[in-house]
């Protein structure tokens, strides 16, 4: 029988796996109930790939239980605002989003972490394992030069980089979803320099477990 923590995997790797554009309404709507709507205006205007706000919407809880969930949300995205360099930090209904561009995390070409990313993603790990409670979507992106297939090889090695380094400080491996995108998420024109800059990034999605989840809504 698949519990309940196994179909919320389940359902976080499918918005992984497709863009939010190629979900139906009917499906998010039967899955993840009637705020998936609001969570989809609150991030339309973010520069976050749709891997990203797929598994933002996939998040959202609503109602009491949302409440908890997204004030706890808001104490860890003030303190990794202070804490992280570099990084855009967005709340988006019960999870917050964190957008790392890969020029400081990582050297051209390369999936290896830099020293600022290696200090950066430290912070960040001490902060997960503060709120033990919640699960990390890391998802990497590249730009559009060199071919799709480099480029989605490229995307993957980069945030399993981050993944790992996240993991060796002691973030459970069973918290860590790991996805690659290639180049197939722009956030911005791929034909200019800035543009192919900020295409170059890695995302971070901080969502509430299962186990939270449940917790949240016993309080109602």
């Amino acid at each position: 029988m698949i519990n309940a923590a196994s179909l919320q995997k389940l359902f976080i790797i499918c918005l992984l796996c497709f863009s939010v554009a190629a979900c139906s309404t009917a499906q998010r709507g039967a899955l993840i109930g009637a705020g998936s709507g609001a969570a989809a205006g609150a991030i339309a205007g973010k520069a976050l790939g749709d891997t990203a706000k797929g598994a933002i919407i996939g998040a959202v809880i609503g109602g009491a239980a949302g409440a908890i969930i997204g004030n706890q949300m808001d104490r860890q995205a003030r303190e990794l605002e202070q804490e992280l360099e570099g990084a855009e930090i967005d709340r988006a209904e019960e999870a917050i989003a964190i957008k790392f561009d890969s020029g400081l995390l990582f050297g051209f070409d390369s999936s290896a972490l830099s020293d600022d990313a290696r200090q950066n993603l430290t912070k960040l790990a001490q902060s997960l394992q503060r709120y033990d409670n919640t699960d990390i979507v890391v998802i990497g992106h590249t730009d559009s030069i060199g071919s799709a297939s480099y480029n989605q090889g490229l995307s993957e090695r980069r945030a399993k980089s981050a993944s790992d380094f996240l993991r060796n400080q002691g973030v459970s491996q069973n918290r860590l979803i790991v996805e690659g995108r290639g180049e197939t998420e722009p956030i911005a024109d791929n034909e200019t320099d800035e543009g192919r800059r900020l295409n170059r990034r890695v995302e971070i999605v901080i969502i509430a477990s299962e186990e939270f989840q449940q917790e949240a809504a016993q309080q109602n």
